[in-house]
């Protein structure tokens, strides 16, 4: 069963078409990465598939629900890429009132642990507004998986954080048991978090399979950011 689908979507800002008839979709329990340049698409692709954005064309669905469903929120967890928690909220009061808003009963106890796991316990009394951005992105994450959800859309969920933070972190969501769909523009945090990849150029997918098919695409030895640059430069 696929958890994540998105089938001929296409949408656009005025004349620019952002998305052009993109599909692919995620098995449950899968980890796949997309990934591809700024500008290729990806935002407005999980902007769709979080039911912020409507497509002009095709359609998606979460769980076998509409991504603006009760039934598809209810599963999800969403990462944007530039988070903005309740300013003037504090991190703990930020944590608690989203998991009061997903009806759940231990809402303190998994604030504590979060702030815990996150580095994020001696700002708990700190508005989200003064956070520095690498912790106001620690905060954002807190509040994505604080429900444990079954489906995790992270929209370059490492930015704005230092190498020791970003292995917690990967870590952290290695941990948990989720369908992933986790995009960035970086192979690296591909290699980490996913087995598969869909990269996209221009608002359409080139290139789909697992990081090992994308190895062999290469030369002996060669990188494979290497091989994905290579894709890149096909498709200018």
């Amino acid at each position: 069963m696929d958890c994540i689908v998105l089938q001929n979507v296409t949408k656009r800002y005025g004349n620019f078409e952002a998305l052009k008839y993109l599909s692919f979709s995620v098995p449950c329990q899968g980890r796949y990465a997309l990934l591809g340049p700024n500008g290729a698409g990806k935002s407005t692709t999980m902007k769709i598939l979080a039911g912020l954005l409507r497509p002009d064309q095709g359609r998606a669905n979460i769980g076998g629900h509409p991504p603006e469903s009760k039934e598809a929120r209810k599963m999800m967890g969403y990462l944007p890429e530039d988070p903005l928690p309740y300013r003037t909220l504090s991190v703990r009061e930020n944590l608690e009132y989203i998991a009061s808003l997903r009806g759940l009963i231990d809402s303190k106890e998994r604030a504590e642990k979060l702030m815990d796991l996150l580095d994020l316990k001696e700002y708990d009394r700190v508005q989200a507004g003064k956070l520095s951005r690498g912790n106001r992105q620690k905060l954002a994450l807190a509040m994505a998986i604080i429900h444990d959800p079954s489906i995790l859309l992270l929209d370059e969920p490492l930015n704005y954080l230092d190498i020791p933070t970003q292995e917690r972190i990967i870590s952290l969501l290695n941990s948990m048991n989720s369908t992933f769909l986790v995009s960035t523009h970086i192979m690296s945090i591909a290699t980490r978090l996913t087995d598969h990849v869909i990269i996209i150029a221009h608002g359409s997918v080139i290139w789909e399979g697992t990081i090992f098919d994308l190895k062999k695409l290469g030369e002996e030895n060669e990188p494979i950011e290497s091989v994905v640059a290579k894709m890149m430069t096909n498709v200018r």
